[in-house]
């Protein structure tokens, strides 16, 4: 029933999702910051700093010069900077992509451009990358750990978490 109850808010969420597009066709520079899931077109230039939630689509036309941090995000422009992705990095046949990578799931398509370097990670995770993946302080997962709130293995005296369980715990705890 959990299954069941789970897969119905992840539909109505990304319902939610895909009734939120916004598509910007302008030069910009600076910062954008979205907390809520929102599909996002940028097909012209953008400069700074990017942090999405939901599909992050850069258009064939666009020029990004950006750190970007998201769910998935797809690229079929030009893009320089540092990509980060909590699910998957897609480049497009368009795409010329000068950045490193950091995602557990790439798809670079026949005539893509990439030069860079590309991080996949595991599906097991120290600490440090668990922080980076959660953008929360090691401090914080620890207060986790020793609560036993967060899945944990202990390997020796290495923790570590599997990416799918923490996931999964996560979507628990929203």
């Amino acid at each position: 029933m959990r299954h069941i109850i789970k897969g119905v808010d992840e539909m109505v969420r990304r319902k939610e999702t895909e009734d939120k597009v916004l598509d910007v066709n302008a030069a910009m520079q600076g910062s954008l910051v979205f907390s809520d899931p929102v599909n996002l077109r940028i097909n012209g230039r953008f400069e700074g700093n990017l942090k999405t939630k939901g599909t992050l689509t850069i258009g064939t036309k666009a020029s990004v010069l950006a750190d970007i941090d998201g769910e998935s995000i797809i690229i079929s422009g030009y893009v320089k900077g540092k990509i980060r992705a909590l699910y998957l990095v897609s480049l497009t046949s368009s795409a010329n992509v000068s950045a490193d990578i950091d995602a557990p799931r790439i798809s670079i398509e026949e005539g893509a451009v990439f030069n860079g370097k590309c991080r996949m990670k595991g599906e097991k995770l120290n600490i440090s990358e668990l922080s980076d993946y959660l953008s929360v302080e090691e401090d914080k997962i620890m207060e986790w750990v020793d609560n036993g709130k967060i899945p944990v293995e202990k390997d020796n005296e290495r923790l570590l978490f599997d990416r799918k369980e923490v996931e999964a715990w996560i979507g628990q705890n929203r």
